[in-house]
């Protein structure tokens, strides 16, 4: 647990707030009650594809994915996967498609989880997050890596099978540290990566390589990216990154050097910032603030000590 404690701690992570869903993992084997459950009135179904799903803008100002009961759903035959119940028994299942369902009669549109995930309830955000993590492995997945011959979908969308060796392919999720440093001084170690625009600057980021702690690999990333030393690694919060299947995982470090020297192939440049000096730059807009919902603006936030300025709103 964090020991920071300020305006922003109870801000919300993108992705994390509790959905309210079950998973239901017992099912997932149960082809009885998956049939059941599909045709159960009260089923409710999405298309994901692509990543995208259609949101539509509710009458009270929200946004939700747009769902249809199962008898209304499109037709497919294999990519059904089942997300889960919720506290009313209502389940929950996407369908992965070639293309989204055209809704000519209904404003909705099409949307990715970084646009998505900004505008939906805790709910419909973990469902998504859950849809686009499968519809990735799925498409990225469907050849058996021990002998290379095609796999079928089991398990409601959780498992691939093999059925020329027997072998069982699982969702894979790659754990990746993303960390804000900061120095003797309390400045904030913040870089730009180099596909970027200019002025736009976040916290250091990178995959665990294999036999790494994760202590050890935010530690290398820093040095790697930014020639800076680590000492001290606190661990804040995770966050489900299906981008195509990470999960982020969030940390506080303490810089024991304070010269930077960027590799110039993943992080382009790279500053302190003390708050002050954040502060002028966003007014000047010289800084554009991080957006989305990536855990990146909490992390800094959480050193800031309030909310950053919203993407736009600043320059």
């Amino acid at each position: 647990m964090s020991t920071i404690d300020n305006a922003t701690t109870d801000r919300p992570i993108g992705l994390t707030a509790p959905s309210g869903i079950d998973r239901a993992a017992h099912h997932r084997l149960d082809e009885a009650w998956l049939s059941a459950a599909w045709s159960h009135p009260t089923t409710r179904v999405f298309v994901v594809s692509g990543g995208q799903v259609l949101i539509d803008d509710t009458a009270d100002g929200g946004t939700e994915i747009v769902m249809t009961p199962a008898f209304e759903a499109p037709v497919t035959e294999t990519h059904r996967y089942f997300l889960g119940t919720d506290e009313d028994g209502v389940s929950y299942f996407a369908l992965q498609k070639d293309s989204l369902p055209g809704r000519m009669d209904q404003p909705a549109r099409p949307a990715g989880l970084r646009e998505a995930g900004l505008l939906l309830g805790p709910r419909d955000a973990g469902l998504m997050a859950h849809a686009v993590a499968l519809e990735n492995w799925q498409r990225l997945h469907r050849f058996c890596s021990r002998c290379g011959e095609r796999t079928v979908v089991a398990a409601a969308g959780h498992i691939r099978r093999c059925q020329a060796c027997g072998a069982e392919h699982y969702p894979r999720t790659d754990p990746a540290v993303i960390m804000l440093v900061t120095d003797d001084q309390d400045r904030a170690l913040l870089g730009r990566q180099v596909h970027w625009p200019e002025g736009r600057f976040s916290t250091l980021a990178g995959f665990v390589e294999p036999g790494e702690s994760i202590e050890q690999s935010v530690a290398r990333e820093v040095f790697e990216e930014a020639g800076v030393t680590v000492g001290e690694v606190e661990y804040i919060a995770s966050q489900p990154w299906p981008f195509p299947s990470s999960l982020m995982l969030g940390f506080m470090a303490r810089a024991t050097s304070s010269e930077i020297n960027v590799d110039g192939e993943e992080i382009e440049e790279a500053r302190w910032f003390s708050r002050e000096d954040l502060t002028a730059a966003f007014e000047s807009g010289e800084i554009l603030p991080p957006f989305g919902i990536s855990i990146a603006a909490r992390l800094i936030e959480l050193w800031y000590g309030k909310p950053l300025p919203k993407p736009g709103s600043v320059g």
